[in-house]
């Protein structure tokens, strides 16, 4: 027997009951690309969107294909600004939440 969960899964499921934790992830995505860490927040704005929208939506909502959202946001995908720009919106939408930013000084 297993003593295992899918990861994937368990992060669709906390999101679906937890929309608090959906916005967290939105926003850490947001702060990672922001603070130079492209990889991991690709990963997590992949997760969301999977737990969120799925990528056949947001492949009508941005106009894209699937297969090129899914590269993308690959730990070594390469989305453009406008294509990133997409893609947290439609995600926002699905949240209802909006994004703002701050500057702070670092110590």
């Amino acid at each position: 027997m297993a003593l295992t969960r899918n990861f994937k899964q368990t992060v669709i499921e906390r999101v679906e009951r937890d929309p608090a934790f959906a916005k967290a992830l939105l926003d850490e995505a947001a702060t990672l690309f922001l603070s130079d860490e492209p990889e991991t927040a690709r990963l997590i704005l992949r997760d969301l969107v999977n737990a969120t929208v799925g990528f056949e939506q947001l492949a009508v909502l941005t106009d894209k294909p699937s297969k090129s959202l899914h590269r993308m946001l690959s730990p070594k995908g390469n989305p453009s600004m406008d294509n990133l720009a997409a893609i947290f919106g439609a995600v926002r939408a699905r949240l209802k939440v909006g994004i703002e930013v701050r500057t702070v000084e670092l110590a």
